[in-house]
């Protein structure tokens, strides 16, 4: 608590101060530890709230575990400030201070101090060095019930000099299953740009309950094979998706196909590695 919350309690300062020199509370800044353990993860929380002022608000990977994303915990405190806030560092505690200058155009829980989930994970992504994992965070803020594919892309679009923004809008839409998700097509132009034979697109195969399958891109190869490559974008991690995607990749392996697939923010991120897996598959022995 901060020492003003605990004087409207009734506390006087000088019981305060003898609670902290009695080793029964603990000191951090401007803030109170009502106990002299190790502060937990709520209480290093608290503890930065307090000091980085009253209208700081918890953000980035600490603003979306508070909100229930699971899977994404980082040992820093992730704080969002108005320009010019008055913060104090505490030592002991890690702690990653935003500043914004556009403090009304934020949405904020004002109640919970929260950050809204999809401008909390936009800075997580941009606080990432690799775009691959920047958009698995936008991913799993979707997928978690955080946010809508919408919200996200309005957070994108309003943030103009954030890292790896071109690659994070087209993971949104493939988020979306929007318009400008990774196709088949958008496949076939990078196989063209590195040389590789053209594939077939929206290939059909028909499984023997009758139900017809249409496939992202397939190649029948010198030797005989046919290799058939999908390009799976968020959607395709939701659970009923993927259990579909398993039972389909098996009934092309029982009819003698080579199945190779391509999560689409690999494809977008990693050029590189897909075009050397796919001349191994297609030019190789």
């Amino acid at each position: 608590m901060s020492i003003p919350e605990l004087i409207g309690h009734g506390w006087t300062a000088s019981a305060i101060q003898s609670q902290v020199r009695a080793h029964r509370w603990q000191r951090a800044g401007r803030a109170i530890v009502l106990h002299n353990s190790t502060p937990s993860k709520s209480d290093l929380q608290a503890i930065v709230l307090i000091n980085a002022g009253p209208r700081a608000v918890l953000t980035s990977f600490t603003g979306l575990e508070a909100s229930g994303l699971t899977g994404w915990g980082r040992d820093a405190v992730h704080v969002l400030v108005p320009g010019g806030a008055r913060v104090t560092r505490v030592d002991g505690v890690p702690m990653r201070v935003h500043w914004t200058g556009s403090w009304r155009r934020r949405e904020i829980n004002p109640t919970r101090r929260l950050h809204h989930p999809a401008e909390s994970a936009l800075l997580a992504a941009a606080g990432l060095t690799n775009p691959r994992p920047a958009c698995g965070v936008l991913a799993a803020v979707v997928q978690q019930g955080l946010t809508r594919p919408e919200r996200l892309t309005r957070a994108v679009q309003a943030a103009p000099r954030t890292r790896h923004r071109a690659i994070l809008l087209s993971a949104v839409q493939d988020i979306a299953q929007g318009a400008a998700a990774l196709s088949e097509i958008d496949f076939a132009r990078l196989c063209r740009a590195a040389g590789l034979p053209e594939p077939v697109r929206q290939a059909v195969r028909v499984e023997p309950s009758g139900r017809r399958r249409y496939l992202d891109v397939e190649w029948r190869t010198r030797n005989g094979r046919r290799w058939v490559v999908e390009v799976d974008g968020a959607l395709h991690l939701a659970a009923q998706r993927w259990w579909n995607d398993q039972l389909r990749q098996n009934e092309l392996v029982i009819a003698g196909d080579r199945v190779l697939r391509f999560p689409s923010v690999v494809v977008r991120c990693e050029v590189p590695l897909v075009i050397d897996q796919l001349r191994r598959s297609l030019l190789g022995p």
